[in-house]
């Protein structure tokens, strides 16, 4: 089945900031418990993992005298605010940026003798926040007929619940004005709202259905949902892919997803997954058949596996002459069986950044790990053929490579140390695999084979270690989420995703410019000029991630490995057209 997953769809910028703020504090090595003031978000599912770190929420003060609490994105009104200060706990606030703005505007409006108007739900925690802000009595409404029950007004301003519906705001405003011609209008609708709600209204001619995801009670994902419907769309609201009915989607050719700002990236991607294995209208067998196999090469690290091959070989043009055709094969097993068995061995956060790949480790962990181990066993044979010394520099690799994620501190130590694997340490898991892929590519054949031009051998080195570094450093930003869920110190998670972001611009760009550098002094040859295609490529993989235009992971991962097939093209015509 082919699936439309609106861009805007997952976590807005509040939630993702509050769930960012709770989830940081949750890992800290603090003792001190941690509690909510009431549900962070409307999600049962994240309400639920948060359990899991130890996060309580609480619905009221009583009793409480110390601790962490955090306020949450909703915001409360000003009197509970108090009270939080006086239990002498600390204040975490996760109060969205966009609530506050709201907020402000009531509060000063108010001062000033003007009346207010809240379009929203009366009962909902952000309009209980807002309604605290006001001086003078405020007024809440949902519905342009609920106009004509308001007082007479004398200086009525208006403004909306962050998350309201544009279209029922703009109809209630026309009300308001055509009531209260001196009406002040704040559309304090949050972008991320409007940009949403257009994005389904977009969708009406492209889908046959709509599929919203998120939390039965969260008031935003209701109105995505309301939205659909409205523009004429079949619409199934659901929680989970627990709740599709697969049997209705049959007949349909293509579903649009979109979620609410409280739905978690993992959720999504376990719906729109679902959704594809169903055979759609007028799909044939055999793409449905071909689409499965390349899940399941991508899934099984054979993409990975293939990618370091073209790699290896590239990087062995690059370092002087055609490379010895049995190290690409070695690289090709050998990151094959250290990805895959780390992959087994560490699952963590593959649970909330890949589900279906968690899903593919745990059913098919019997098989995945006999290939892992033959093909660290083929990688030793073939590195024996070339010597002792280069089987002993591989079998030192693999098993550098493997105790990456596991402990290197006993138990009875641990509480001790704030570092208990090397994966533990901030940064590591980038620098780790662009070493490891250097190391295999471009120091494993100098145990057996005279090197090229020194300077050759280095650029290639460069080569390997940034472009694996880009490589490494772009799945840590894709997999953010989880990663902060289990408490991985990743790059981005230690500098920040912009930050980070930046970073690989430069590496990639530096890249870049050292090749064409490299080039034009001679330390390596021209085919260095052609090794800016993939590097470019990397860097378009890079802007894919920033502008959201592919949401998919499994098609993000295919994209990235797909520059290191491009690499090992090049160098084979290169090869051949020498």
């Amino acid at each position: 089945m082919k699936v439309k997953l609106a861009r805007t769809a997952g976590f807005c910028m509040g939630v993702r900031r509050a769930m960012e703020l709770v989830l940081t504090a949750a890992n800290q090595k603090d003792d001190r418990p941690l509690y909510t003031y009431g549900p962070l978000i409307h999600n049962t599912q994240v309400l639920d993992l948060l359990k899991t770190k130890s996060v309580t929420v609480l619905k009221d003060l009583e009793g409480l005298s110390g601790g962490r609490i955090v306020i949450r994105a909703h915001g409360i009104p000003p009197a509970e605010r108090a009270r939080l200060k006086e239990t002498g706990m600390e204040i975490l606030d996760a109060t969205c940026p966009k609530v506050a703005r709201v907020q402000s505007l009531i509060r000063l409006h108010t001062r000033k003798g003007h009346e207010c108007i809240i379009v929203g739900d009366s009962d909902h925690a952000e309009v209980i926040g807002l309604m605290g802000y006001s001086v003078t009595p405020p007024w809440v409404i949902q519905v342009a007929s609920q106009v004509a029950e308001l007082p007479d007004l004398q200086k009525p301003f208006v403004v909306a619940q962050t998350t309201q519906n544009d279209a029922v705001f703009g109809d209630v405003v026309a009300a308001l004005k055509a009531r209260f011609p001196n009406l002040l209008v704040f559309d304090t609708i949050c972008n991320a709202t409007h940009l949403r709600q257009k994005e389904v209204r977009s969708f009406k001619d492209q889908v046959d259905a709509m599929v919203v995801v998120g939390g039965y009670h969260s008031g935003n994902t209701q109105r995505l949902a309301e939205v659909a419907r409205e523009s004429g769309l079949k619409t199934f609201h659901v929680e989970t892919e627990k709740d599709l009915d697969l049997k209705a989607l049959e007949p349909m050719s293509c579903i649009g997803v979109t979620a609410g700002a409280s739905t978690p990236n993992w959720m999504i991607q376990n719906v729109v997954r679902t959704i594809e294995r169903v055979r759609g209208q007028g799909e044939s067998s055999l793409l449905n058949g071909c689409r499965k196999v390349f899940e399941s090469l991508v899934l099984a690290s054979g993409l990975v596996a293939g990618g370091a091959f073209c790699f290896a070989y590239a990087a062995g043009f690059l370092a002087g002459p055609p490379p010895e055709i049995v190290f690409p094969f070695i690289a090709m097993l050998y990151l094959y069986a250290v990805h895959g068995l780390n992959r087994i061995v560490d699952k963590g956060a593959g649970v909330y950044n890949d589900p279906e790949g968690a899903e593919f480790l745990t059913t098919h962990r019997g098989v995945l790990l006999g290939s892992g181990v033959a093909a660290a066993a083929a990688a030793l044979l073939l590195a024996l053929t070339r010597g002792l010394p280069t089987f002993l520099a591989l079998a030192a690799f693999i098993v550098i490579g493997l105790i990456y994620s596991l402990p290197i501190f006993p138990d009875r130590l641990r509480s001790r140390r704030t570092y208990f694997r090397i994966k533990d340490i901030p940064g590591s898991r980038s620098l780790a695999d662009a070493f490891a892929r250097v190391a295999v590519i471009n120091i494993l054949p100098l145990f057996s084979t005279d090197p090229g031009p020194y300077s050759a051998v280095a650029v290639s080195m460069v080569f390997v270690l940034l472009l694996s570094y880009g490589r490494s450093g772009l799945f840590d930003l894709l997999h953010l989420q989880g990663d902060l869920i289990v408490g991985k110190e990743t790059l981005p998670l230690t500098i920040g995703q912009k930050q980070a972001t930046l970073l690989l611009r430069v590496v990639l760009g530096f890249l870049g410019v050292f090749l064409v550098v490299s080039a034009i002094a001679g330390w390596a040859g021209a085919f260095a000029f052609w090794m800016l295609i993939p590097v470019g490529g990397m860097i378009l993989c890079l802007a894919a991630f920033e502008k959201r235009w592919i949401r998919s992971a499994l098609i993000m991962e295919a994209l990235v490995e797909s520059n290191f097939f491009l690499a090992g093209i090049i160098a084979f015509c290169a090869y051949l057209f020498r």
